[in-house]
């Protein structure tokens, strides 16, 4: 019959640790031959990324496939144990196995499906789950954008008032040719300027912090490798306890929770520029050493940068290229 797909039933199984576009090959490969395609995915509690996540990336990039999580504690060598299981998982075999490697012939086998095999000598796609976790930067052309978004580093430019933080972030961005993240702290006070609101309240610092780690979420999905961030949730704390003169737990707690993998503090050498907006010129020193205290007490790297914006920019550049180097290459 005309449309009638070869296949009814496709499983595709692996650990996809993470997804690459290797495995996206084979699941559309799945897809284009079988009219229900399942998609199970092995998760050991040991795995560095976490097995919903890499459920919901591939759910997002195959939509049309049934995409599932299993927890992995057998013998990745004994086929036929995972033969059984399938058929459990399944509730029937499947009539075809969709791999890209030699194991299954005799996984499929077991269940009496036929075995597919796609691009065993990775022609099509040279790329493996574990050239990706080793060096994810040389395999980027090689993930979508979610598992970008997971393997994208984040880098953080933060300061008191008038230290140059939004030039350094956007010299940045403009280096690395990838999103920034403007600051949406100012966006917001700007807005409460505009309404003639002059006081604060602990919530609006949490709302602040929310939206902006959501922006960075978003753009980390876009970025080059780098996402170069204006600010961060963790600078939010400091900010709240500038303008309630008090801490909040909650917010911190929030604030932990968010990704950084360097933060860039600015130097306070330089002169300060009122822009209408600012207020801190009397107190730009104390804020800068709060800074420089909570930066001390987190478990992130961070480094100061001080000098001409050329100075600063080399600076910059250099620690992040320290950030972005393969596993066990890592000097920041």
């Amino acid at each position: 019959m005309k449309g009638e797909k070869e296949f009814g039933l496709g499983v595709v199984i692996g650990k996809f640790l993470p997804p690459h576009r290797g495995h996206h090959f084979l699941i559309d490969t799945a897809l284009s031959r079988c009219s229900t395609v399942v998609v199970v995915i092995c998760e050991k509690l040991t795995d560095p990324i976490p097995g919903h996540l890499r459920q919901a990336w591939l759910q997002e990039m195959h939509p049309a496939a049934d995409v599932r999580v299993i927890d992995d504690r057998y013998d990745e060598n004994d086929s036929r144990v995972w033969a059984e299981n399938t058929l459990g998982w399944l509730g029937r075999a499947p009539d075809a196995v969709f791999t890209s490697e030699h194991y299954g012939d005799a996984y499929a086998g077991y269940m009496g499906s036929r075995h597919v095999m796609v691009d065993q000598p990775r022609h099509a796609v040279p790329c493996s789950g574990t050239a990706v976790r080793t060096d994810a930067f040389a395999q980027w052309d090689h993930l979508a954008p979610p598992v970008r978004g997971w393997y994208a580093k984040r880098i953080v430019v933060l300061g008191a008032e008038s230290t140059g933080t939004t030039t350094l972030a956007q010299a940045l961005a403009e280096y690395f040719e990838t999103p920034w993240v403007a600051e949406y702290g100012r966006e917001y006070s700007l807005g409460k300027q505009a309404r003639g609101d002059g006081t604060w309240h602990t919530d609006e610092f949490l709302e602040i912090a929310r939206e902006q780690t959501r922006r960075e979420d978003a753009a980390a999905r876009e970025a080059n490798r780098f996402l170069i961030c204006d600010t961060a949730a963790f600078a939010t704390t400091l900010w709240h306890r500038r303008y309630m003169g008090f801490r909040s737990a909650p917010l911190e707690g929030f604030a932990k929770s968010c990704r950084a993998d360097l933060y860039l503090l600015t130097g306070d050498e330089i002169p300060f520029v009122q822009d209408g907006l600012r207020d801190g010129e009397s107190i730009r020193h104390e804020m800068h050493g709060w800074f420089e205290e909570a930066l001390a007490s987190q478990p992130v790297p961070w480094l100061q940068v001080t000098g001409t914006h050329e100075e600063r920019l080399a600076t910059a550049i250099t620690a992040c290229a320290g950030v972005g180097a393969p596993v066990g290459q890592r000097d920041v």
